[in-house]
C-alpha cells in the first residue's frame, strides 16, 4: 500500500538542500546577526548526504560517480585555498570519502552474504573494511574537513542497511532496505556533529528528518541529476 505521505521526490529534496544552502551561505556571507538564515541552512547537508547514499545505491557507474563529486569538490576546493585560504576540505570532499566507504561497505555485505565467498575472502574483506574506516578517522584528525568523522559516516550510516540491485541480498535483510531506516540511521553522526560543534542552531539540522521520511523513492520528472554539482560552486562563486 503506498504511503500519502511519501509526497517528495529526489529532485524536490534536492531544490529544498539547495536553497537552504544559499540561504545559510547568505547568512553567513551577508547577514551574520540573523540567526535565521543559518537555521534553515541546516537542513542542507542531512540531506545532501541522504541523496550521496541513495545517489550510491543506484548510480549505474560507481567510478564515475565519485570523479564527479570529487573533481568537482577539488575545483571548489583550490577556489577556497586561493581566496579564502579555507583550512578545511569543502563538503564535497567529505563526501568523496564517504562514497569511497559506502563501496568498500557494498564490497563487505556482498561477500559476507554470499555462499560462494571463502572464509579466507571473507576475513580479507572484513579486515580492509574496517581498515578503511580506521584510516578514514586517522585521516580526519590529522586533516580539517568539514563536518569531521561524523560528517563521513552521515551517508554511510545511510547506507548501513542499503542493498545494489545486484547484490541479491539475503531475504531476511530486505525488510530493511527502505527510505525510513535509511534515514533514522542518520540520527546518531548527526546528533554527534552537533554536540561537537556546540552550538544551539545545529540541532536544527533534525528538522530534515521529516522531510527525508517524505521521500518517495522517485528520481522526479526533471533532469537535475547534476543540480548540485553546478550549483554548489556557482553560488559560491557569485
Amino acid at each position: 500500500m503506498k504511503s500519502n505521505f511519501k509526497l517528495l521526490s529526489g529532485n524536490a529534496l534536492k531544490i529544498i538542500a539547495a536553497i537552504s544552502m544559499l540561504i545559510d551561505h547568505m547568512g553567513h556571507f551577508l547577514f551574520p546577526w540573523v540567526a535565521a538564515f543559518r537555521i534553515i541552512g541546516r537542513l542542507a547537508f542531512p540531506i545532501f548526504a541522504f541523496m550521496i547514499a541513495q545517489g550510491c545505491k543506484y548510480t549505474r557507474n560507481r567510478l564515475r560517480y565519485f570523479l564527479t563529486v570529487f573533481c568537482v569538490g577539488m575545483v571548489c576546493q583550490a577556489v577556497n585555498w586561493v581566496l579564502h585560504v579555507e583550512e578545511y576540505l569543502c563538503i564535497l570532499l567529505t563526501f568523496s570519502i564517504s562514497i569511497l566507504l559506502i563501496y568498500m561497505l557494498q564490497l563487505a555485505k556482498e561477500t559476507l552474504s554470499s555462499e560462494e565467498s571463502k572464509g579466507t575472502r571473507k576475513a580479507l574483506v572484513s579486515l580492509a573494511t574496517v581498515g578503511a574506516f580506521v584510516s578514514t578517522f586517522v585521516f580526519v584528525l590529522l586533516v580539517p574537513t568539514d563536518y569531521g568523522f561524523a560528517g563521513v559516516l552521515t551517508p554511510v550510516f545511510a547506507s548501513v542497511f542499503a542493498w545494489r540491485k545486484e547484490q541479491f541480498p539475503p531475504e531476511q535483510y530486505v525488510r530493511f532496505d527502505n527510505n525510513t531506516v535509511h534515514t533514522l540511521m542518520m540520527i546518531p553522526p548527526l546528533l554527534i556533529i552537533a554536540l561537537e560543534i556546540g552550538l544551539y542552531i545545529q540541532y536544527f539540522s533534525f528538522l530534515a528528518i521529516p522531510l527525508l521520511l517524505m521521500y518517495s523513492g522517485k528520481r522526479g520528472r526533471l533532469p537535475l541529476k547534476y543540480l548540485f554539482y553546478v550549483f554548489y560552486p556557482l553560488h559560491l562563486a557569485v
